[in-house]
C-alpha cells in the first residue's frame, strides 16, 4: 500500500486533536476532514479574527469544544465523551519568547496539560493511537553541525526547549508504565522543525512578521539574520503525523516509539534568506537588521536527522526549502487579494498529494 492508501484508513475513524485552533491544528484538522473523518478539537479559542481555523469555517464541519488543556476534568470529559480511535496531541504554548516571559504558563500548559491528556486517555478505552507532538527544541542544542537522532539526549535551555523535554520524558514513561501493555494500542511521540505556511499570524515568527509588514508596506525588521533553521511546509510533518497514526492502527506495536519528521539538511537556511525569498516573491519590499541585544537566548543552529522515518516507517519530505517558501508566499498573496481561505488550503494540500 502506498501514502495515500494507508492515510485512506482514516476515513471514516473518529479523531480528536487537542490544539486544532492553532496554526499547525487548524491545518491538521483541515486535512483530517477532507479525509473524511470525524474530528473532534479542544483547544483555546483562537488568538484573532484572522486566525486561520476561522477563516476555514472549521466550527462547522467539527465538535469544536474551547478548554484549557491545564483542566484535566473538562479535557477528560470531552475525550471520553467522543469516544475517539485516534488521538493528535498538538495543544501548547509553541514560542520561545514566551516562553522566557510566562515560564510557569509554559510548563504548566506544556507538561502539565500534557500529563492531563495521557491520562484521559489511559482512562478512555476507545482509543487505538496517539501521536503526540512535541518539538525539535526537545533536544539538548550542543550547536552540532550534524541532526539530532530520535536516541539523543533530551534537554533545554530556555523554558520552552525544557518543557518539550519533559514532555517527552512524561510521555516515555507513561509508554513503558501502561500503554506498552495495553491491546490494540500504539502511541508515539513525534518531533518537527520550523514549520511555515499559509495562515500563520503568531506574535515574533518569521514569516508572520515578513507578511505583516509587507502587507503595511513597512520593511521587514530582522534581530538575528543569521540564526539558522530547518525550514519545512506545514504539509511536511503533518503528512508524516497522519501516515504514522494511520500505520499505529495497523501495527500499534511497531510503531510506538518516537519519531522525527524534519526537511532534509538542504532546507536549513538563515533567516535573512528567508526573508530574502519572500520579498523577492511578493514583488516588493526591504529589509533592516535591527540587533536586538536585550533579547533572550535563542537557539542558532539545529535540525533533525529523519534516517529513522525514511528507512522504518517510508516518510519523506516531499517539497523542498524552495517550494515551501513559494507555496507559503503565494498562500498569503491570495489571501490579501480577497481569495477564500478554505479554497487556498485545500488547493494546496491537493498540490502536496500529487508525485
Amino acid at each position: 500500500m502506498d501514502f495515500l492508501e494507508i492515510i485512506e484508513t482514516l476515513h471514516g475513524k473518529k479523531v480528536f486533536v487537542t490544539g486544532h485552533t492553532g496554526f499547525k491544528g487548524s491545518w491538521l484538522t483541515l486535512w483530517l476532514r477532507e479525509l473524511g473523518a470525524e474530528v473532534a478539537g479542544f483547544a483555546l479559542d483562537p488568538l484573532q479574527a484572522n486566525d486561520h481555523f476561522n477563516l476555514l469555517g472549521l466550527h462547522e464541519v467539527m465538535r469544536d469544544t474551547r478548554g484549557d488543556i491545564r483542566d484535566a476534568a473538562t479535557l477528560h470529559s470531552a475525550l471520553n465523551s467522543f469516544e475517539p480511535e485516534v488521538v493528535f496531541h498538538l495543544a501548547a504554548q509553541p514560542l520561545v519568547r514566551r516562553s522566557y516571559s510566562e515560564p510557569k504558563l509554559t510548563f504548566d500548559t506544556n507538561v502539565g496539560g500534557s500529563v492531563n491528556l495521557l491520562e484521559a486517555i489511559r482512562k478512555t478505552p476507545s482509543v487505538r493511537a496517539l501521536v503526540y507532538v512535541t518539538s525539535d527544541k526537545c533536544y539538548r542544542n550542543k550547536e552540532w553541525i550534524w541532526g539530532y537522532r530520535e536516541s539523543d539526549e533530551l534537554g533545554g535551555y530556555d523554558p520552552y526547549s525544557a518543557s518539550k523535554a519533559a514532555a517527552e520524558l512524561v510521555f516515555s514513561s507513561y509508554l513503558q508504565s501502561f500503554f506498552h501493555s495495553r491491546e490494540n494500542f500504539g502511541a508515539a511521540s513525534v518531533r518537527a522543525g520550523n514549520v511555515i505556511g499559509g495562515g500563520d499570524w503568531s506574535e515574533n515568527r518569521i514569516i508572520p512578521d515578513c507578511i505583516k509588514a509587507l502587507s503595511a508596506g513597512q520593511p521587514i525588521t530582522l534581530r538575528n539574520p543569521q540564526a539558522t533553521r530547518p525550514w519545512q511546509h506545514v504539509l511536511d510533518p503533518l503528512a508524516g503525523y497522519i501516515f504514522l497514526a494511520a500505520r499505529l492502527l495497523q501495527e500499534p506495536k511497531r510503531f510506538s516509539c518516537s519519531w522525527n519528521f524534519g526537511p532534509g539538511s538542504d532546507a536549513s537556511h538563515p533567516v535573512i534568506k528567508v526573508a530574502e525569498q519572500i520579498v523577492r516573491l511578493w514583488g516588493s519590499g526591504n529589509i533592516e537588521v535591527t540587533p536586538d541585544a536585550t533579547a533572550p537566548k535563542e537557539a542558532g543552529l539545529l535540525h533533525l536527522n529523519c534516517d529513522k522515518a525514511h528507512l522504518q516507517l517510508g516518510w519523506h519530505p516531499h517539497w523542498t526549502f524552495e517550494r515551501a517558501i513559494a507555496e507559503t508566499t503565494a498562500w498569503y498573496k491570495d489571501f490579501f487579494e480577497n481569495k477564500p481561505a478554505i479554497e487556498i488550503s485545500r488547493r494546496q494540500i491537493q498540490q502536496f498529494l500529487q508525485p
